[in-house]
């Protein structure tokens, strides 16, 4: 058993050393500058996304088919595929999943969850016409909640985000999911909810974000939007690449260094187009969104994720606006 000295002496150095990092931390937030090679502004040479190789496969990849989220508000869960088919998720998984670890149906869109971290991996959504003109719920009647399908370990808390600086920033947005108060009331779950820079981020270009993808599935028939955080390495003065990211409240929540949106437009002509777009955690110029498109491979090796993978890139008509030809498919 320690003595009392001892703690104490532990004690010490436990401060010291956040102290310490703390420091640091500061001092790699003070450096942050804006980056032009992935998004058009400058200093790329801070973030770097893996490297696409010459040779990329760009076929379906193959899942876990057996597991498929459930829909059950109240204690979401994992089902087998045979009963998805039978809800209103199958519109939902229609052209896959990114990946199987964690994942919960809630009634108007699918998470996976990093326990570890504190937030989702990923949160797919299903948008129309209907469902974004829909206008049955106000905003103001909601809270942040905790998502207790969660142990209590591996889950953040509203005391997490209270003087940290960020803001609780949607991943499904609140305003895609206005036709019911369930339906709006769970994507104030927490689960739903990763720290954002609130000034000139979350309710500025996030915001703007968020806006062109409801004009959009207004005008098309269909609307699959993917969302997530990324912890890209960056290149420090030592030459070196490191991922380093903050943390926030006592259970530790993760603070992204970036966010991606990849989007599945299918238009009345069963057209398809595919968007990808990456905005860094920041507070950014007012620049247009075209400036956040990347290839969708970068985001795919930076995150470890497969995106619409039942869709292959030659049945798309146009990639991130680019037309897609016979000969020529691109992933960006």
């Amino acid at each position: 058993m320690f003595s009392t000295k001892s703690a104490v002496i532990i004690s010490t150095c436990s401060v010291g050393v956040g102290f310490l990092i703390g420091c640091r931390q500061q001092k790699v937030n003070d450096e942050l500058k804006l980056n032009t090679n992935c998004f058009g502004y400058e200093n790329a040479r801070h973030y770097v996304f893996p490297t696409a190789s010459a040779k990329s496969s760009l076929s379906p990849h193959s899942h876990n088919p057996e597991l498929q989220p459930n829909i059950n508000a109240k204690s979401p869960t994992l089902i087998d595929k045979r009963q998805v088919k039978s809800n209103n998720k199958a519109e939902t998984v229609k052209y896959g999943i990114p990946s199987y670890e964690n994942v919960r149906s809630y009634e108007d869109f699918i998470l996976s969850y990093d326990k570890r971290n504190r937030t989702a991996n990923w949160v797919l959504e299903h948008l129309t016409p209907g469902k974004v003109d829909r206008s049955n719920v106000d905003r103001a009647q909601m809270k942040f909640m905790e998502d207790e399908s969660f142990h209590v370990f591996h889950r953040a808390t509203n005391q997490d985000f209270q003087g940290s600086g960020y803001d609780r920033g949607h991943l499904a947005a609140a305003a895609n999911h206005r036709q019911s108060f369930a339906a709006m009331a769970q994507t104030f779950l927490l689960s739903n909810v990763a720290p954002q820079v609130g000034e000139g981020f979350n309710r500025d270009a996030w915001n703007n974000l968020e806006k062109y993808i409801r004009a959009l599935a207004r005008k098309n028939k269909n609307v699959h939007v993917c969302t997530g955080p990324l912890y890209l390495p960056r290149l420090e003065p030592n030459g070196k690449l490191y991922v380093k990211y903050e943390v926030i409240g006592t259970n530790h929540v993760a603070v992204p260094t970036h966010f991606f949106k990849v989007i599945l437009l299918e238009n009345n002509k069963e057209e398809k187009e595919l968007l990808s777009f990456v905005m860094p955690n920041e507070r950014l110029p007012d620049i247009k969104l075209k400036n956040y498109l990347v290839p969708l491979e970068t985001i795919e090796r930076a995150s470890g994720l497969h995106f619409f993978d039942k869709v292959p890139k030659c049945n798309f008509k146009r990639i991130n606006t680019v037309k897609v030809t016979e000969n020529a498919v691109t992933a960006g």
